[in-house]
């Protein structure tokens, strides 16, 4: 049988037949190929067999995997869009200091808490997908959920529904903040997703309107909307921007062991009589006057993260007895995993020398703030990437 073009053209452009018009096609042979389009053979390929007319030529086949979706994303949006990819850097928090002031009749604890953004972050990758159908989240780490159970997926639901847009989205995460980590890696997804959703909106909704809203996605996800320093209180959502309170170039070393902390047993089993008594506005004046030091980074949250993962508790105490002269701070960071050694990037030796160490996440970073209706960029980056053309290599899966 004879391959023509219209028949490539119905298998490599389903919609071609909803009066999707593709991109030109290239001859090669009796056979027409788009110049993006990779043809390999898996489980699930179509077979098109395609001959020369001339008789005695050998047969071509062609292997068409329809899961090839990386090749075909440039070719799948209208042309006619205005911005149709948009890349943002989602960088996470620590907590400087952390008290839990009091529990609400809602079941949230009430709390207190110098956030602040920092250099460590996932990059995530919105293109504007020609359907009005799905959002499809890929990401490069296992594990990941990829539907509605992602905050990523929430964030654009929330936004559909808050202004009546119709914008879906193929997004790919490049994850680089490790997960149950108490660094926020998720919240500050779903902060990112709505901005970018009112990016490609023309800023519909005013920064204060995405930061409100996004309560309704989790307690962080707030925070992020601030300049990047912020007194939380409430939940959290109570943001108070605080202006270049530490050092930007200060830098941190992020010690995570492999074991995650359930925020949920950590907070079940705090005790309020065992907290710290010392004002939050008092450690807020101390951090912003004097800087960071050890007496200021309290955290409520320690002493029942370290009962639900003892080996965190040993974690802190190493690095603290090890580090002295080289950390003015070290800390839990949230509700755990992560220890955070503020004075240097570089963590203890016995980090690479203990056997029991091998397996943690270590990172250097240091603090991070953005401008005025601007998102965070990236360490070595100014600005967010926009572009009209969507790129051949980032993957959507459904």
């Amino acid at each position: 049988m004879m391959a023509s073009s219209h028949l490539l053209a119905h298998h490599l452009y389903p919609s071609h037949a909803n009066g999707f018009k593709p991109q030109k096609l290239f001859k090669n042979g009796p056979c027409y190929f788009h110049p993006k389009t990779t043809f390999r053979g898996s489980p699930s390929s179509h077979r098109i067999m395609a001959s020369g007319s001339t008789p005695g030529r050998r047969q071509v086949e062609i292997v068409y995997d329809p899961d090839e979706r990386i090749n075909k994303l440039a070719d799948e949006v209208d042309e006619s869009a205005g911005l149709s990819r948009l890349s943002l850097f989602s960088p996470c928090k620590v907590n400087v200091f952390l008290r839990i002031t009091g529990k609400r009749e809602d079941g949230f604890h009430e709390l207190a808490s110098l956030f602040h953004v920092i250099s460590l972050g996932d990059t995530i990758k919105f293109s504007l997908s020609p359907t009005k159908t799905r959002d499809r989240l890929s990401t490069n780490v296992p594990g990941v959920p990829l539907d509605d159970r992602n905050l990523i997926i929430r964030a654009l639901n929330l936004y559909r529904k808050k202004t009546g847009t119709d914008n879906f989205f193929w997004i790919h995460l490049d994850k680089k903040v490790p997960t149950g980590a108490g660094l926020g890696g998720g919240s500050s997804n779903a902060a990112t997703a709505l901005w970018a959703a009112n990016q490609f909106s023309d800023s519909l909704a005013t920064e204060m309107e995405l930061q409100e809203w996004s309560g309704e996605i989790g307690s962080d996800v707030p925070f992020f909307f601030s300049n990047g320093a912020a007194y939380c209180t409430g939940r959290g959502e109570i943001v108070q921007d605080i202006s270049n309170p530490l050092p930007l170039d200060l830098p941190m070393v992020l010690i995570k062991p492999q074991e995650a902390c359930s925020t949920a047993e950590v907070y079940k089993r705090l005790r309020l009589d065992q907290t710290s008594s010392v004002d939050p506005l008092t450690l807020l004046r101390e951090v912003t006057q004097n800087g960071i030091s050890q007496n200021v980074c309290i955290n409520d949250l320690e002493p029942p993260a370290f009962e639900v993962l003892p080996s965190l508790k040993k974690l802190k105490k190493r690095v603290l007895a090890a580090g002295r002269g080289e950390y003015s701070a070290v800390f839990m960071s949230g509700s755990g995993s992560t220890i955070v050694g503020v004075g240097s990037p570089e963590p203890p030796s016995f980090v690479y020398d203990d056997d029991d160490y091998k397996d943690v996440f270590v990172s250097e970073a240091c603090f991070l703030t953005r401008r005025e209706n601007q998102w965070y960029a990236a360490p070595g980056s100014s600005t967010a990437s926009f572009s009209k053309d969507l790129p051949s290599g980032v993957a959507s899966v459904e």
